[in-house]
């Protein structure tokens, strides 16, 4: 296939390197010195699953100079999401698929609403890695995996051909049933720990030691689980207790990127994490007094991460 990644970030990197490894047509969106670096020295792959070296690698800051592509993967932030679909449009053959694999569950909406929603599949993914350095992914921990699907759940021909091409790639596949409802599901484990973790500035194998802290991440989820029932996304009955056990299962000192990025004065996935939690429960009448608190004590860091 040929296949565009764009953000070459550690989810971007990840997957693109694997997807080239095995003779797709691979071009990374990437920028500045990271891209410099890929250009002149390929993207080197670090991994827990056998490194890879993408040499020489497609690479550019400009997807208008890529022409008839399959499939966009989109790794950006998703607070980057609005411009790059704007960015998109203008490329879009009547065969290219779309999929977001960022956190989040409004990105669909922000896709459909300038690309055509027969374009757009529904799509996830779970990995911890990193850049390392310009030009170099790490993925640290956890089995690659991508979760997608139609946005009406029909395991379309397009869909079965994209499930094949990821398999052949080595990576982790599931062709969801309901799409919405694995991403409610991704939603809820990244959310419970991401800004907490920005928050209290301690690993996930510190916060889950704490009683304390434990409990107030058990609450967010709690409030998480009360929005998606409100909004008709039925999520299994123990999915809290589930996520916990996927959570305190992680390497201890496993950090979330929205972290990592606060930690460094970088602009996060904070609105489109806890702030979606708050915002939704304003509108449905939901108190969220867990999510509202982690928000609102770290909206100030993310205002002047941006400038704002």
């Amino acid at each position: 296939m040929n296949i565009v990644i764009y953000g070459t970030g550690g989810v971007g990197g990840y997957f693109g390197a694997r997807l080239a490894q095995v003779g797709n047509t691979v071009t990374f969106i990437a920028r500045g010195k990271h891209l410099e670096t890929i250009q002149q020295k390929g993207l080197q792959l670090k991994s827990i699953k056998g490194n890879y070296l993408v040499y020489p690698a497609n690479a550019t800051s400009n997807i208008s100079e890529v022409k008839n592509i399959d499939l966009i993967l989109i790794c950006v932030k998703t607070w980057q999401l609005a411009e790059v679909t704007k960015i998109i449009t203008s490329i879009l053959s009547e065969k290219t698929m779309v999929i977001s694999l960022l956190n989040g569950v409004e990105n669909q909406n922000v896709l459909c609403s300038v690309i055509e929603k027969k374009r757009v599949l529904g799509g996830l993914c779970k990995i911890v890695s990193k850049v390392e350095s310009y030009g170099v992914i790490n993925h640290i921990s956890y089995e690659p995996t991508i979760v997608f699907g139609e946005l009406n759940n029909l395991k379309s021909e397009r869909a079965l051909l994209l499930e094949k091409t990821f398999k052949n790639a080595g990576i982790t596949t599931k062709l969801a049933d309901n799409i919405q409802q694995e991403i409610w599901t991704k939603f809820l484990f990244i959310t419970t720990i991401s800004a907490i973790g920005a928050l209290t500035r301690a690993t996930i194998g510190e916060m889950i030691a704490s009683k304390e802290i434990k409990k107030i991440m058990q609450q967010t989820a709690e409030e998480i689980f009360a929005i998606a029932k409100a909004k008709g996304i039925n999520l299994p009955i123990d999915i809290i207790e589930k996520q916990f056990e996927i959570i305190e299962s992680q390497p201890s000192d496993t950090t979330s990127s929205l972290q990592r990025d606060m930690m460094l004065g970088k602009p996060s996935e904070l609105e489109s994490q806890n702030g979606t939690i708050v915002k939704m429960g304003i509108q449905l009448g939901i108190p969220t007094p867990a999510n509202t608190f982690i928000y609102y004590c770290l909206l100030p860091q993310e205002k002047k991460a941006r400038g704002i």
